[in-house]
């Protein structure tokens, strides 16, 4: 089973939160950008579900800033990890690797909020009010897709807020969702987590 990173990395924007005729709210990111700051790490399992309702599940390691890991269910040869400068797709089946720059990714706005969320963030209009929905995306590259985070209001959590999941979109449109459950903060996670074996054959000096 091969999946581009578009696939894998997107999210359909509709959650249950959202309504065809949404209230108006504020597009203040305070709350967002204070919860977001104060996790240093983030652990959760997840669930994913392309456009096609085809969903894969595994473990979620988020630690700041830059790293991340996704790690597959078992017998899904896949895994993508993010090592503090690029975000790396590893294939064990065909045995590719591809990389991208961070910045480059809709994930940047989760590894490094302080420099995006704020700059190219915009709220979401809900019906829900214990529901934040914010969208993600830099007008003048539109290659690099667009991200909407979903945040649910959970007293307790940091900035008193949690992630629920994700949508990310590319430009070709292409979508799948991300759905959070078991999420945890600022527990350790060992830097080794991040780092991933090379599965291309070593060249012959």
């Amino acid at each position: 089973m091969t999946l581009k990173l578009s696939r894998i990395l997107l999210v359909p924007a509709i959650m249950a939160s959202a309504a065809s005729a949404p209230a108006q709210q504020s597009n203040d990111l305070s709350q967002v950008v204070g919860h977001m700051q104060a996790v240093t790490t983030m652990s959760a399992t997840f669930t994913q579900t392309d456009r096609n309702g085809q969903s894969l599940s595994g473990k979620l390691l988020l630690k700041r800033p830059g790293h991340v890991k996704f790690e597959y269910q078992k017998g899904v040869p896949l895994l993508i990890v993010a090592d503090g400068k690029a975000l790396t797709l590893v294939d064990y089946e065909v045995k590719q690797v591809q990389r991208w720059p961070i910045r480059n990714s809709p994930l940047a706005a989760l590894l490094d909020p302080g420099k995006d969320l704020a700059r190219f963030g915009k709220r979401v209009p809900t019906t829900n009010p214990n529901v934040i929905s914010v969208e993600v995306r830099d007008p003048k590259r539109p290659e690099y897709g667009t991200m909407t985070m979903i945040f649910v209001k959970q007293g307790g959590a940091p900035g008193g807020l949690t992630l629920n999941g994700w949508v990310a979109l590319d430009s070709k449109n292409n979508r799948t969702t991300v759905r959070l459950d078991n999420v945890k903060f600022n527990q350790p996670i060992a830097q080794s987590n991040f780092t991933w074996r090379d599965p291309r054959p070593r060249r012959k000096s």
